[in-house]
């Protein structure tokens, strides 16, 4: 349908999830959630125009898995209806689908029906009966009066944006069209459109496939940092370690060559890009930062998108300072900062043999590997 655009919610904290990775990121095979959900409405073919609304943070890394220009990312609000908000200003069709993610068996039925439904409405939803007795307010109610609303949605846009213009917080769009006085369609729900809300729910979803935990990823990182002499105040910091010596690195932030080449080495691993692109030294922001705070960072940003750090191995190339003294500490300062064994965190130092720039006391240089792993919700425990 031409006149119809999709729109995907993704920018959720999923806090009621209480697992290390978000659960937009969970591998479903090897696509995250989001994607695997994307798909399955692409193969539909109902859609031309597709909006992706996810967590600013994540929207970088979200745009690295879609090359199609039909298919349009914006950044999420405070809450849903703020996120919808900001995905209806791109939206210049007359009808518009909204559904989460976290709904992730849909199928081309329930769309034909919501599109049949239309006609004759604002908003058409599918909805399930309640079967159980409820009580409210200390006194058992008329449950047949009862309906749980699913998603996804299809809305007129126009009265759609008349009715988000409410100060009131909506949950739906339903509730929305329904408070401005539109006319809402019901259809038959289905059991399969069932919300992943919690852990527990993973259950009840037989259309998500585990993840791949064959399949390992590997990525190198290199960065090189010359000496700066003329700030003697200012510590030098490897590996997170104060490095007892009186300068310290030209740089943007610390100037931490070796945890520089690690973020590098995690973020090829993942597919980020690189560190330019998470910390720009254009930005004041980072100016003078702690590097040890900006691997935190990027370990944070690793299990929210749905991977576990296997092992990382670490080479630094300096002719001074010497490195031997403080490899142990590096090495453990390190799987800290990576929450890994210290055994699967592997330092080494060598020199140019006075060779080149390093050899000549001016800089040094790290390389790195690091190697990931999905997330594999499927064990009880959480852990891989």
């Amino acid at each position: 349908m031409s006149d119809l655009t999709l729109i995907l919610l993704a920018a959720g904290k999923a806090t009621r999830f209480k697992k290390p990775v978000k659960k937009q990121w969970l591998r479903i095979a090897n696509d995250p959630l989001w994607l695997h959900v994307l798909k399955t409405f692409r193969s539909m073919h109902l859609f031309e125009n597709v909006v992706v609304v996810g967590h600013t943070d994540e929207l970088h890394y979200m745009k690295r898995h879609v090359g199609d220009e039909n298919i349009r990312f914006v950044s999420g609000g405070a809450s849903r209806q703020a996120s919808l908000k900001n995905a209806l200003k791109t939206v210049r069709t007359s009808y518009v689908l909204v559904s989460d993610v976290a709904r992730p068996c849909v199928d081309r039925t329930i769309c034909e029906t919501l599109l049949a439904a239309i006609e004759k409405a604002d908003c058409a939803v599918p909805t399930l009966p309640v079967p159980d007795t409820v009580w409210y307010e200390g006194a058992p109610i008329d449950r047949k009066h009862l309906l749980r609303i699913q998603t996804p949605q299809l809305s007129r846009t126009e009265i759609l944006e008349k009715a988000l213009k409410s100060d009131t917080e909506f949950t739906d769009e339903s509730s929305a069209i329904h408070a401005m006085g539109g006319k809402v369609a019901f259809v038959g729900g289905d059991a399969s459109l069932h919300k992943l809300t919690f852990a527990e729910d993973i259950a009840l979803l037989p259309c998500l496939t585990p993840p791949d935990t064959t399949t390992r990823y590997t990525g190198t990182g290199f960065d090189v940092h010359a000496f700066d002499r003329e700030t003697p105040d200012r510590p030098m910091k490897l590996g997170g370690v104060t490095i007892d010596v009186p300068y310290s690195f030209k740089a943007h932030s610390d100037g931490d060559v070796a945890i520089h080449a690690l973020i590098d080495a995690l973020m090829g691993a993942a597919g980020m890009g690189d560190i330019g692109e998470l910390f720009p030294d254009t930005d004041a922001a980072w100016a003078g930062a702690d590097s040890a705070k900006l691997l935190r960072h990027v370990v944070h940003l690793l299990s929210h998108t749905g991977f576990e750090i296997v092992q990382a191995d670490l080479t630094i190339v300096a002719q001074a300072p010497r490195i031997g003294p403080y490899k142990e500490a590096i090495r453990f300062r390190l799987a800290e900062l990576l929450d890994i064994p210290p055994q699967h965190m592997n330092v080494k130092a060598t020199t140019t043999e006075r060779l080149g720039f390093v050899g000549r006391k001016e800089g040094v240089a790290a390389e790195a590997s690091a190697t990931l792993r999905w997330f594999d919700w499927t064990r009880q425990d959480g852990k891989s």
